[in-house]
């Protein structure tokens, strides 16, 4: 068998006096799947990510909350602990999702239109699709 190579077939393999050699995961590296289109992933899961519509509250909810509203605000220097459910618009798409949190409430921004919770947080009233005087033994939601 005699081929063009056939003299360096068999040489062991050069090492370089100048640089140290490599590390094996540096070297693995290189070898590593590329990425053409960076970001592409994330997309996807974006896609993918459910949102929901917000619901319209009905005449009789907008009453039931505007008599529990009043009451609370009663009740401000005493701060009693709340729960409320309210929706949040999403950031990125259409829609939002409904979220649920508990806190000591401060009152309410009549000028904002906003429920202020005594930690700093604020809930747009529109957002607000319900809302509960604790006692504060089932926890704080987030």
């Amino acid at each position: 068998m005699s081929g063009t190579y056939d003299d360096m077939i068999n040489l062991p393999r050069p090492i370089s006096k100048k640089h140290r050699p490599m590390a094996r995961g540096n070297r693995a590296a290189q070898f590593s799947p590329f990425a053409a289109l960076s970001g592409f992933d994330g997309a996807i899961r974006e896609t993918d990510r459910q949102t929901e519509e917000k619901r319209e509250l009905s005449g009789d909810r907008m009453a039931e909350l505007d008599g529990i509203m009043e009451g609370l605000r009663g009740k401000r220097g005493i701060q009693p602990w709340i729960q409320v459910t309210y929706f949040q618009k999403d950031a990125k798409k259409e829609g939002g999702a409904y979220r649920r949190t508990a806190g000591r409430f401060r009152g309410v921004d009549e000028e904002r239109r906003e429920l202020l919770l005594a930690d700093g947080r604020r809930i747009p009233l529109e957002d607000v699709f319900w809302l509960e005087e604790d006692d504060g033994t089932i926890g704080k939601y987030d």
